[in-house]
């Protein structure tokens, strides 16, 4: 691609807003097929909302899935294959550019989701096809070290018999504490909280909570409060608020609402959800009816839908808020581009700027500030 700019931006940490300031590195994760060549790289000026390009940071095999480090210094990529494959990188922060440390077999099939704790000490991986879930220690240097875990996701299985066939894990997030990781289960109806041992680097099942039947439970996103927690069913296009409780590990279902207007009668799958860093609003995707689902957060921690934003192409597989929480992105797969959104704070909807990327078949979007 063209080195242009473009006006855009995305995604961060939830828990605390970052001031505007110093340019951020973006990273998209694609699909290789159809000229792709792996994670593309960006650099984006928060004050202005421009964009710029700055070409391949890394040629990997569909790079589906992206996770960089609390201290912006590394960043792993899952290879969504049959035999699952995962990278590590070290990040040049002045260039982008990214630095292949090493890379491992992931321990299962499709691996599709990764999250680390904030010491850097343990990478945990969630593989769709194979159902599991692989824990790896990770080197002073950022590199991959041993395999300390592989678990396999049980239970009954959904009544969609064509999509929840076995266990599907499909993505992994860890609570505040980090003792508890929590992997979404679409094939199981289960959001699943594994204790974690971070010196050993183990998993153990604690609790699960087990949502209306072929839901299919695909992201799931802590509040920054972390008393409540929304995991989107990408199956019945839906999301499902959770009090947590972070003594016993325990999420606990409160309410489940549509991401889709009343009369909308087409196919439509859910994809990724966010709380936004202020707190006050819920985003998720809808891939079919390709928006964004916006909703407000009441004092209990309900939500309340605010309509729905096109996305202004196809097959919304992911988004990101960045960290500063004035802009939102949304990464359309199968029309390649990425769309940018500014953040309403008095009303908590997103306006399309009119600011368009075209990008081969984003699936994944990151920022390092």
């Amino acid at each position: 691609m063209t080195r242009r700019e473009f006006g855009v931006v995305a995604a961060g940490a939830a828990g605390h807003l970052v001031a505007a300031g110093k340019e951020s590195l973006m990273y998209v994760g694609t699909y290789t097929r159809g000229g792709s060549q792996g994670i593309y790289g960006y650099k984006f000026n928060p004050a202005t909302g421009k964009l710029t390009e700055t070409g391949v940071a890394a040629e990997l095999q569909n790079p589906s899935f992206l996770y960089v480090t609390a201290n912006g210094r590394y960043l792993y990529a899952v290879g969504e294959a049959s035999t699952g494959m995962v990278t590590a990188y070290s990040v040049d922060r002045a260039t982008g550019k990214l630095a292949k440390l090493n890379d491992k077999p992931s321990g299962g099939s499709g691996p599709c989701h990764l999250v680390g704790d904030k010491a850097n000490r343990n990478l945990i991986i969630v593989h769709y096809g194979s159902g599991n879930v692989s824990v790896f220690k990770l080197n002073s240097n950022g590199s991959l070290g041993e395999r300390t875990a592989l678990v396999q996701d049980t239970g009954e299985t959904g009544s969609d018999k064509k999509r929840q066939d076995k266990a599907h894990a499909h993505s992994v997030n860890l609570s505040k504490s980090e003792k508890y990781a929590v992997v979404a289960d679409l094939g199981l109806d289960e959001y699943i909280v594994y204790a974690l041992d971070a010196v050993k680097g183990t998993l153990t099942e604690h609790s699960n909570a087990k949502i209306k039947s072929g839901s299919g439970p695909r992201h799931f996103n802590f509040h920054p409060n972390y008393k409540w927690a929304y995991g989107v069913n990408e199956l019945s296009s839906t999301v499902t608020g959770f009090d947590w409780d972070e003594a016993a590990g325990k999420l606990t279902e409160k309410q489940t609402i549509s991401t889709l207007p009343a009369d909308y009668k087409g196919e439509s799958y859910c994809a990724e959800i966010l709380v936004h860093p202020g707190g006050k609003y819920v985003y998720a995707s809808n891939r079919g009816h390709d928006s964004l689902a916006m909703y407000s957060i009441a004092s209990d921690g309900k939500l309340t839908s605010l309509g729905t934003v096109s996305t202004e192409g196809k097959t919304p597989r992911n988004f990101r808020i960045h960290p500063s929480g004035a802009w939102v992105i949304a990464a359309n797969q199968d029309s390649g581009n990425l769309v940018v959104y500014k953040f309403d704070k008095s009303t908590g909807k997103l306006s399309p700027t009119g600011e368009q990327a075209k990008v081969p078949f984003p699936v994944c979007i990151k920022f390092i500030v």
